[in-house]
C-alpha cells in the first residue's frame, strides 16, 4: 500500500510583486526641494520650482529604472531556482530602510534580495540565513545564470546534503 502526501499548496503564482517605494519617492523630493531652493537668490522663484520639476522627474525615473532593474533581477533568480527543482512557497515584498527588497519563502529558509532602489548605484543583495552578499546590479543582471545556479547550490543543495 502506497502512502499519499497531500499536495503542498503553493502560495507563489510565479510573479515578483512591484516595489514602488513611497519613502524613496520622499528622499527624492526632499533633495529635489533642497537643491532647488538653492537656486532662489539666482534664479528666483520661477526657476526654483522649474528646477524641484526637473530634480524630482529625474528622480522619479532613476528610481522606477532601478526598481524595474532590482525586480527583473528578482524574478530571473526565482524563475531560475523554481526550475531547476526548488520550491517556492511565496514572494513578497519587504523593505528595510532606504532598502527595496522582496523575501522569498522556502522550506529551506526565507532568503532575501533586494537593495537600493536608484539605477546609477544599484546594488543586488542576497541574504540567506544571515549571511549575505552584494554586487552590482547591472554585473548580477549580466550574470544572471551564473549567479543563479551559485546560489542555487548553496542555497538548496548544500542545506539537502546537510
Amino acid at each position: 500500500m502506497q502512502l499519499e502526501q497531500p499536495a503542498r499548496e503553493m502560495g507563489w503564482n510565479g510573479t515578483v510583486p512591484n516595489a514602488f517605494d513611497s519613502r524613496i519617492l520622499g528622499f527624492v523630493g526632499v533633495t529635489a526641494a533642497l537643491a532647488a531652493s538653492l537656486n532662489v537668490p539666482y534664479g528666483g522663484v520661477a526657476f526654483a520650482v522649474a528646477a524641484f520639476g526637473v530634480l524630482a522627474a529625474i528622480g522619479v525615473v532613476v528610481h522606477v529604472l532601478g526598481e524595474r532593474k532590482l525586480r527583473r533581477i528578482t524574478d530571473g533568480l526565482v524563475e531560475r531556482w523554481a526550475s531547476s527543482g526548488a520550491e517556492i512557497e511565496d514572494v513578497t515584498r519587504s523593505s528595510e530602510g532606504m532598502r527595496t527588497e522582496w523575501t522569498v519563502r522556502t522550506p529551506n529558509g526565507t532568503v532575501t534580495i533586494g537593495g537600493v532602489a536608484l539605477v546609477p548605484i544599484a546594488r543586488l543583495s542576497v541574504e540567506w540565513q544571515g549571511v549575505g552578499d552584494s554586487m552590482d546590479a547591472s554585473e548580477a543582471e549580466a550574470d544572471l545564470d551564473q549567479l543563479a545556479a551559485s546560489l542555487y547550490e548553496e542555497i538548496f543543495e548544500i542545506q539537502a546534503a546537510a
